[in-house]
């Protein structure tokens, strides 16, 4: 690679080859989408593979980010990636990193869901962040998210302190070229030892660090005023309107105005909030729009930080749509401008949802499910987050309920607990590792009376085929957890075998106690790459 070659990059690609060039040690992830491919982009990397980079997948994103943390112990730098839900997973784990602190650079990237394409909810994670007190980079383009990468490790060795990298889908999954730098780091050792007393979070050690972590506020503040990332641009004259503009929606903003904004506008990518560059700017303006992606985040804290005579504008005025992910054409509403031609509606569209795979076995598996489950008046089936959430959808419609993570069991369970038969839970491989096994051993620990489906298509589906950390051990997983022998039964999910798969699944109902029923078939896209793979080798 020359130097300041130029490279069509998505987003989580161009953090990525940012990460690999800031000389991280390891990646350490759980699938989910829109931050999948950042993973993915390491494990393909040429570079990552010569230098011998750790980028395996994790059971769940707070092993993810324990893990980064072992890392950093030692001195070396490491990369955890994950979606915006996972941020609630490893939240134990990540709150914490801020009170050990960090000896090699932590960089947390968070890849947020505006308009739930793909998720359960739009929480911000930018939130994290505040909570923890650490500081968050947000980038507004895929040259500043390559560019950020060694500033953020470098910033999290300086001030000891994990960094939290926030983003959205549509910078995740767009493209732009990237300027890239021609040489890259050596892997990163920081050469210092870890102080135990630091890592060991005892009430004693753990109020200590805390104090010093409120005591690196101010630094942190003085870090955002002076940040490269933060651009700010002011007219010495007074303005109508002055605009904060927040990550992608800078972008939005300036693609609003071609021959460059006529307001002043502050450009924010790192957090905390630049106080002192807010004021001045909000004293030449009579009314602020703040334009950022997610929840109001930026907005809200304006209103505590600036006195009630300031005008701010955004999602929360409803200048902006409260919900949902912004787009250009809703800034361009707020700004006043008009839209270009807005086309109609497409006549004689036919609607396709989302449905499972032609030849898969959840439909098997949901196939025989609704015929034994209509022969009881009051059954429940309780769903889980996969692919095979799409059984909630015609023609099945067999889930009742779909929460998070591993949720299938555990209210199972409690539904059984209140007198609930049938309770029935149905999750995937990949999810039962992630948060499904200690739900079961509840189950097990009270005796409950549920019937457990663990279908298991031997990858993660939903998100592309990764790997699935429980594959060919889930008899010997939940044999552990103390599910009884006879009744952790495998079933190979197929319409000849359906006469079976619907007797088995009538005698765990009937046991009283629990019981896991297996279905094992691979899923039909992993095995057609398979089998497409074979046929070009043998070419």
């Amino acid at each position: 690679m020359e130097k300041n070659d130029k490279l069509l990059l998505l987003g989580d690609q161009a953090i990525a080859l940012g990460a690999i060039h800031a000389g991280i040690s390891g990646v350490y992830a759980y699938p989910g989408t829109p931050s999948t491919e950042i993973t993915e982009y390491i494990q393909d990397s040429p570079i990552a593979k010569m230098r011998g980079l750790h980028s395996s997948w994790c059971t769940n994103e707070k092993t993810a980010m324990e893990a980064a943390l072992g890392v950093s112990y030692v001195g070396k730098r490491a990369l955890v990636c994950m979606k915006h839900v996972g941020m609630n997973v490893c939240a134990d784990a990540f709150v914490n990193a801020a009170i050990t602190g960090v000896n090699g650079g932590v960089v947390v990237v968070a890849a947020d869901d505006p308009t739930m394409h793909s998720s359960q909810n739009e929480q911000d994670s930018r939130f994290y962040g505040k909570f923890a007190m650490v500081p968050v980079l947000e980038p507004s383009s895929q040259q500043e998210a390559y560019d950020m990468m060694d500033y953020a490790f470098t910033l999290s060795e300086k001030e000891k302190l994990p960094v939290l990298m926030r983003i959205v889908t549509r910078m995740a999954h767009s493209r732009a070229a990237v300027k890239v730098r021609g040489s890259f780091s050596e892997v990163t050792c920081t050469g210092k030892e870890s102080v135990p007393s630091d890592w060991v979070l005892l009430p004693g050690n753990a109020r200590r660090r805390y104090a010093e972590v409120i005591a690196a506020q101010p630094r942190l503040l003085c870090l955002s005023e002076k940040s490269p990332f933060n651009k700010i641009v002011f007219h010495e004259e007074k303005s109508e309107r002055g605009i904060v503009a927040c990550g992608i929606g800078y972008n939005y903003v300036m693609e609003s105005y071609p021959d460059g904004c006529p307001y002043p506008i502050i450009k924010i990518s790192q957090y905390p909030l630049p106080v002192e560059q807010l004021t001045r700017m909000a004293n030449s303006c009579k009314e602020i729009l703040v334009v950022e992606d997610g929840q109001p985040f930026v907005e809200e804290q304006l209103r505590g930080l600036l006195p009630s005579p300031y005008m701010i504008k955004g999602r929360l005025s409803n200048d902006l749509p409260r919900t949902g992910e912004l787009i250009p054409d809703c800034v361009k509403a707020a700004l006043k401008i008009p839209s270009a031609q807005v086309y109609a509606s497409a006549k004689h569209l036919v609607p396709r949802p989302p449905a499972l795979c032609v030849g898969c076995g959840h439909r098997d598996v949901y196939d025989a499910l609704n015929r034994v489950a209509a022969e009881y008046p009051n059954a429940k089936i309780f769903g889980d987050i996969g692919c095979y959430t799409l059984g909630a959808l015609p023609p099945f419609r067999s889930l009742s309920s779909c929460v998070d993570m591993g949720a299938s069991i555990t209210m199972a369970k409690g539904a059984a607990d209140a007198g609930q038969f049938p309770a029935i839970a149905i999750i995937g491989d990949s999810t039962f590792t992630h948060s499904g096994m200690t739900g079961l051993l509840d189950a097990v620990n009270d005796n409950a009376n549920i019937t457990v489906v663990i279908s298991d298509n031997l990858t993660t589906a939903m998100t592309g085929g990764q790997d699935s950390a429980g594959t060919n051990k889930f008899e010997a997983i939940c044999l552990g957890l103390g599910v009884k022998p006879e009744h952790v039964r495998v079933v190979v999910p197929l319409p000849k075998n359906m006469e079976e798969i619907t007797r088995i699944i009538r005698e765990e109902i009937e046991y009283k106690g629990v019981s896991v029923i297996i279905p094992r078939r691979e899923c039909i896209q992993t095995l057609n790459r398979k089998l497409k793979k074979k046929r070009a080798e043998k070419k």
